[in-house]
């Protein structure tokens, strides 16, 4: 599926979701011209460009933006482009006159896009994060992690990928769509923290409602509920429970050999003891006896693979979603359809 062929794409090189963004347009079928800054020699991420991902099928320009040969190659290349992306820090850009005031005036269908951690404005603007930070002040590293310790980032996936990569996507994708119907880009402003606070959204509805709590391990989504948590087995492995529906808790507990009369799921008093008893009957077999167990048992149980597990589970490999390269294996690219 390639709905973005003949779209071009410029993207300004640098660390984080944008490049990842250009990785996904690029699935798409876009193309991706990206600015490289002289002497750099690797990927956005510090890895060859042969091993990052994010770099597949990107055509490398450089430039430097310092001089006047630099910013007139990026000029030029903006009048080509549908979609111009900017992962600098708010007025970066500008002060080498490649803002939107210029670029668009001079192509007025361009889609340019802020790339940023605070926002292209507000009182943060101007200061430097990472995707841990953007996490912290969204409120959405709080929630994570054991009770008794500080909160566990989930790696760099949620403001880097999750909420920044891909929701400056949907941006470009709507702009684009507009852009049909007007004739006119626009100017987007993708902030990380911004996209975080918008993946908190039923977090924020559930205290709302009286369903979410302040502390960690003590709601449903965060590790508190015993039927959605992870527990440690034999051999050291782990299996994931996510038995949330009635019908897959019924599952569970079938499976577990207990009595559901004296298992009330979501009487919040006995979570404690019902998560003790679930990290006792998990830890007497292997992983791979509760693979075998829940086989066949539809209650959301799964095992928690490693990285180099996971593409060879048939979940992922009978489609495909691994792909080789150079003998690594390496997820490969996105299909919205197959």
């Amino acid at each position: 599926m390639t709905p973005l062929t003949g779209v071009r794409v410029v993207l300004l090189a640098g660390a984080g979701p944008a490049p990842f963004a250009g990785m996904l347009l690029r699935d798409l079928g876009a193309e991706i011209v990206r600015v490289d800054r002289p002497g750099s020699g690797v990927g956005v991420s510090g890895l060859p460009s042969h091993l990052d991902s994010r770099s597949r099928g990107v055509r490398s320009v450089v430039a430097d933006l310092k001089t006047d040969e630099g910013r007139d190659t990026v000029r030029r290349l903006a009048t080509t482009a549908d979609v111009f992306i900017d992962p600098y820090r708010p007025g970066v850009v500008e002060r080498f006159g490649l803002g939107p005031a210029v670029l668009c005036a001079e192509h007025p269908p361009l889609v340019y896009v802020h790339m940023t951690g605070w926002g292209h404005d507000g009182a943060w603007a101007q200061r430097a994060g990472h995707d841990i930070n953007y996490l912290a002040v969204a409120g959405a590293l709080y929630p994570t992690g054991p009770a008794d310790r500080p909160p566990l980032p989930p790696l760099n996936l949620l403001a880097d990928f999750g909420a920044g990569g891909t929701y400056l996507v949907m941006g470009v994708l709507a702009a684009l769509l507009e852009r049909i119907r007007t004739g006119r880009g626009t100017v987007l402003d993708v902030a990380m923290t911004d996209a975080v606070a918008s993946l908190t959204t039923l977090l924020h509805d559930m205290r709302a409602a009286g369903l979410w709590t302040h502390g960690r391990e003590s709601n449903i989504f965060d590790g508190g509920a015993p039927f959605y948590r992870t527990y440690r087995t034999a051999d050291g492995g782990f299996m994931a429970v996510g038995a949330i529906e009635p019908a897959f808790h019924a599952a569970l507990l079938a499976a577990l050999g207990i009595d559901p009369a004296d298992w009330p799921q979501h009487d919040r008093d006995r979570w404690p003891a019902q998560r003790d008893e679930l990290a006792r009957i998990f830890a007497g077999r292997t992983r791979a006896d509760w693979e075998r167990v829940f086989a066949d048992v539809d209650a959301c149980v799964t095992p928690v693979l490693t990285p180099d597990e996971a593409p060879h589970h048939p979940a992922l490999a009978s489609r495909g979603t691994f792909t080789d390269r150079d003998g690594y294996l390496v997820p490969g690219p996105w299909r919205a359809a197959r």
